[in-house]
């Protein structure tokens, strides 16, 4: 093992380069900003990016409609596969239900809007259009 392989076996990383290595931004200024708008908070605190995370960290990241809390199971300070980040955390199965209920949700509610469906469809245009024709003859 080179000395280059131990520096990803440390017991200390940086939260907005895990954040990073793990997948759950693009770039590390993506993480940094996230973490000082208040939407990452390490152990049920608001924290700064520049925190040293260890294994068993709870963090509750907030992403978009998302709100996903994980459990730190691995430390790594270097961005890999997708498949290598998953090893790094471990949502909780509570998180997995809640965001899938408010997704569930959101899509009856979008179902249910007939405005949120976008631009009229031809057959939409045409019945828009005869109504438009009988309320000027009238």
């Amino acid at each position: 093992m080179s000395q280059h392989d131990k520096s990803n076996s440390t017991t200390k990383v940086r939260l907005d380069k895990w954040l990073w290595a793990a997948r759950f931004y693009k770039t590390r200024s993506m993480a940094k900003q996230a973490i000082e708008g208040g939407k990452v908070h390490c152990n049920g605190a608001r924290t700064k990016s520049s925190r040293d995370i260890e294994l068993g960290s709870v963090l509750e990241i907030r992403q978009g409609w998302d709100e996903k809390t994980v459990t730190i199971t691995g430390l790594s300070d270097k961005r890999g596969g997708a498949a290598q980040a998953a090893l790094l955390y471990e949502e909780s199965a509570e998180s997995i239900e809640k965001r899938r209920l408010h997704a569930e949700q959101r899509k009856l509610q979008r179902d249910m809007n007939p405005l949120a469906s976008g631009r009229p469809t031809k057959q939409d245009r045409r019945k828009i259009h005869r109504f438009k024709r009988e309320t000027n003859e009238t």
